[in-house]
């Protein structure tokens, strides 16, 4: 017998389950603690997602209770549920799923996603996953518990009856694997569920750790996100083999039918140019077309200025809910977001938006935080190998009041949130740790960074400026008090007022209040004054004791347990002032300073500031 032929009796196909049995590393099962962070990930992903679909708002549960050496996973969610037949697919079959082919934005693309959880639950331990699901109140809840056939790819259920669930609906799967429980900030299972928090405002999620100790991660909104629509291939995004094994398979009959059905962009008139400019005949079938044709079609897609795939496959999160997710995660001074027009890359349609944290708690004496996310999951690893991290590098944050000794990531009290929305998000491998260096994609990321960057610069800018107010102006009242003193000991008169001549001086909004008593009435007259060179508008509240009578302007009043808050809406142009009368009685009557709210405490002299 001939080697080759000897060779040919071990030839063997690989299922891609076995593949990736030997190859964990590849789907993020390289660690201990990776592997319950890439499991729960992977869960809490689809949940989101099946609970988006549906409209319902997600009440997510994770669970990680030790189990001898390791440990067991448990995540449940108020979703749709799933259809008994397709739970042995869903959990046990790799590379099978809904969202593969579908050009829309959502967390899962691969259709690895959970199913690689189950493999590397039962390569650890040998121990079958359990899923229970139920699709509606009317309906009974099943059980699975299922393996997957690495030899085949394909599940093999072990157990499977109906059981008693006291949700109206959801899915609960329950996984035994070996790993490692890790607390920290970053890459832990509580640090990747607190990043999903902040780009997920719409869900509720609670943790429960290995000791017990129950983290609750509360919505801070009711408003569902934005769904997303399936949209057709753009003409720009094809390459050759897939244009050519789409038009071997299509079902129209007339090449002008298949380009105006099968892409976005793309109408009669167009379909029409497009075969003029490919010299090909528009009524011959596409199933005829040879290679040199298919090779002159697609060079005419690239002569063609076609518009921009649509932008409803999208669902970006909105500058609104970024703010609320960053202020519900972080105790900060100031905040600032944007988001950038969609872009196309290679025909796929994407939109970056960025959000930036500053002050507060945030530690200023390391580098800054640095949040990536991808169609609303945290990329946890990989970070130096990510387009958003080599965007941030690229900008200049000297410019920006942050420091950025040697380049690379800046330095300061901040923290860089970086969200790109997209059909088809460039994933550097399968373990969707890290974007790829696409240039639309970096370029328009440093675009958000520089608009958040102006935003953080007027800010400090302003910042310094009101310090630098406030340090005059404590100056001028510890120098005024003691000058007034004296001249009044020296004229026998009363000591005066400063905040009128402090106002003055500064350029300050002044409040100030005089009382008039007359036959058992008190006349309270407010007189605001703009000293500044800007126009100031804002609200002022004047809190009594009993309530006033009299008022002009009016006010709206509103009770309170121990008084009544007069609130006026006041707007004064530079050098303009404006006077408030009210009465009430002259004894037994209590005020509570001026609030102004509104306006920086720097520029206020004569009331409290709030807001």
């Amino acid at each position: 017998m001939e080697i080759a032929e000897e060779l040919a009796k071990h030839q063997k196909a690989i299922s891609v389950a076995e593949f990736f049995e030997k190859n964990r590393q590849i789907l993020g099962f390289d660690s201990a603690p990776r592997a319950l962070i890439t499991t729960v990930k992977e869960a809490v992903d689809n949940s989101l997602d099946a609970c988006e679909e549906a409209d319902i708002l997600p009440d997510i549960f994770v669970q990680i209770l030790r189990r001898g050496e390791g440990f067991r996973v448990v995540v449940e969610d108020n979703g749709p549920g799933i259809v008994g037949g397709e739970v042995p697919r869903v959990f046990a079959k790799l590379l099978y799923g809904s969202r593969f082919h579908a050009l829309k934005q959502s967390r899962g693309q691969q259709g690895i996603g959970i199913s690689a959880g189950v493999l590397y639950s039962q390569l650890t331990t040998g121990r079958p996953t359990a899923v229970t699901t139920k699709i509606g109140p009317t309906h009974r809840a099943g059980r699975w518990e299922l393996m997957i056939n690495t030899a085949t790819n394909e599940p093999e259920v072990l157990k499977t009856e109906e059981t008693e669930w006291d949700r109206p609906h959801g899915t609960r799967v329950e996984l035994e694997m070996e790993g490692s429980y890790v607390r920290s900030r970053r890459q832990s299972i509580y640090g990747y569920l607190k990043n999903v928090a902040i780009v997920n405002p719409h869900a509720r999620i609670t943790l429960v750790e290995p000791d017990g100790n129950v983290e609750v991660f509360e919505r801070a909104t009711d408003k569902m996100p934005s769904p997303s629509y399936e949209i057709k291939p753009h003409p720009l995004g094809m390459e050759l083999g897939g244009l050519i094994k789409m038009l071997r398979y299509t079902d129209k009959k007339k090449l002008k039918s298949f380009l105006a059905g099968s892409f976005s962009s793309v109408g009669a008139i167009i379909s029409q140019e497009i075969c003029d400019r490919a010299e090909l005949d528009p009524e011959m079938a596409p199933q005829d077309l040879t290679h040199s044709e298919a090779t002159r079609l697609l060079a005419a897609f690239k002569e063609m200025r076609l518009k921009s795939p649509p932008t409803d496959c999208l669902s970006p999160i909105g500058e609104e809910l970024i703010r609320a997710g960053l202020e519900k995660e972080y105790r900060v001074d100031f905040i600032a977001t944007t988001k950038r027009p969609v872009s196309v890359y290679a025909g796929n349609p994407f939109q970056v938006e960025v959000g930036l944290a500053y002050g507060g708690e945030l530690k200023g004496d390391g580098k800054v935080e640095v949040l990536r996310f991808a169609n609303r999951v945290p990329l946890l690893y990989q970070q130096g190998g990510c387009a958003i991290t080599h965007a941030i590098e690229n900008v200049s944050w000297k410019i920006y009041s942050l420091s950025q000794p040697g380049g690379g990531v800046p330095v300061g009290p901040a923290a860089l949130l970086v969200h790109i929305a997209s059909t088809n998000i460039p994933f550097t491998s399968e373990s969707k740790d890290a974007v790829a260096d696409v240039p639309e994609i970096v370029a328009e990321v440093e675009l958000g960074l520089k608009e958040v960057g102006r935003k953080l610069r007027r800010y400090i800018s302003k910042k310094s400026a009101l310090s630098e107010r406030k340090e005059k102006e404590e100056i001028i009242r510890k120098i005024l008090p003691r000058i007034s003193k004296k001249l009044s000991e020296l004229l026998a008169r009363e000591e005066p007022d400063i905040n009128p001549v402090v106002a003055k001086i500064m350029g300050n909004l002044l409040v100030k209040r005089s009382v008039a008593s007359e036959n058992g009435l008190a006349l309270v007259t407010l007189e605001v004054a703009n000293y500044g060179d800007a126009s100031k508008a804002f609200k002022l509240h004047e809190t009594v004791s009993v309530e006033a009578e009299a008022v002009e302007p009016p006010a709206r009043v509103i009770a309170l347990g121990d008084g009544y808050d007069h609130l006026w809406k006041i707007s004064l142009r530079p050098g303009e002032r404006q006077q408030i009368r009210y009465t009430v009685p002259s004894e037994g009557v209590r005020f509570s300073e001026p609030v102004v709210e509104g306006v920086a405490s720097e520029l206020v002299s004569g009331a409290r500031v709030v807001g």
